[in-house]
């Protein structure tokens, strides 16, 4: 049976009616790589984000609060550093974020909030409900969000790991291969992407694009969860596999 995934996006029908909005990024983050030595290129990713991993105990623990960038070196052994932290398999590339959201946030919010393509935010409640529905693989993490209103909305930030690839009949043909010293792969995302159905995890209903990681996805599971509930802020439009 081939397993039917969606692309998760916010769903911006519901404004102004829901206008709920935080100014916030992750507490700590490698650096991006300055001059690749391998292909040249400055760079950070995006969309590799673990906020359930915490870094308070690292001796070295404020390397990682400024962007910037730095050499390969200097990257790789901040990288190494923060590997045995990471989930089993993490690539890390440069620009992998951790820990908690901290900023501020205002407005009325829906079960789900995004941020762009970046971050997936759910109230606790609506997370709660949907693990009683047997979605599988929803880790929920505390965020340090300011609310200036009163009462506001407990909201958990999930850790969607990189799952899965784009199917090679994305690549175009003149695409040259990922870099053998940092692993960028210069990979513009089709309007209509297919992912390789054999490459698509079997334990997990939400998760992001293995080599293309602010690409959301949700199973067929996760979607008739979220309408069976009648959860608000994400809309889902299948993506083909092959």
């Amino acid at each position: 049976m081939t397993l039917r995934v969606f692309e998760l996006s916010q769903d911006s029908a519901m404004w102004p009616r829901i206008n709920g909005s935080f100014n916030a990024a992750h507490k700590w983050g490698l650096p991006g790589l300055a001059g690749c030595p391998g292909c040249g290129v400055t760079w950070a990713s995006s969309g590799h984000q673990y906020p359930a991993v915490d870094l308070s105990n690292l001796p070295a623990q404020s390397e990682f609060l400024k962007a910037r960038p730095e050499p390969f070196e200097e990257f790789a052994r901040l990288r190494e550093l923060v590997r045995p932290l990471a989930p089993p398999g993490a690539l890390l590339p440069p620009g992998t974020l951790f820990g908690p959201l901290v900023g501020t946030a205002s407005g009325r919010f829906a079960d789900f909030e995004t941020q762009g393509s970046m971050l997936l935010v759910v109230r606790r409640e609506a997370l709660e409900r949907l693990q009683v529905e047997g979605v599988r693989g929803l880790v929920g993490c505390k965020t340090e969000l300011r609310f200036r209103q009163k009462d506001p909305p407990e909201l958990l930030e999930l850790q969607l790991e990189p799952r899965g690839q784009l199917h090679p009949d994305c690549y175009p043909p003149e695409l040259p291969p990922p870099c053998d010293t940092c692993g960028r792969f210069k990979l513009t995302l089709p309007d209509e992407p297919i992912l390789d159905a054999a490459s698509l995890p079997t334990d997990r209903d939400v998760f992001r694009v293995g080599n293309f990681a602010t690409v959301m996805v949700g199973t067929e599971r996760f979607k008739e969860a979220v309408q069976r509930l009648g959860l608000e802020g994400i809309t889902f439009r299948e993506l083909p596999t092959r």
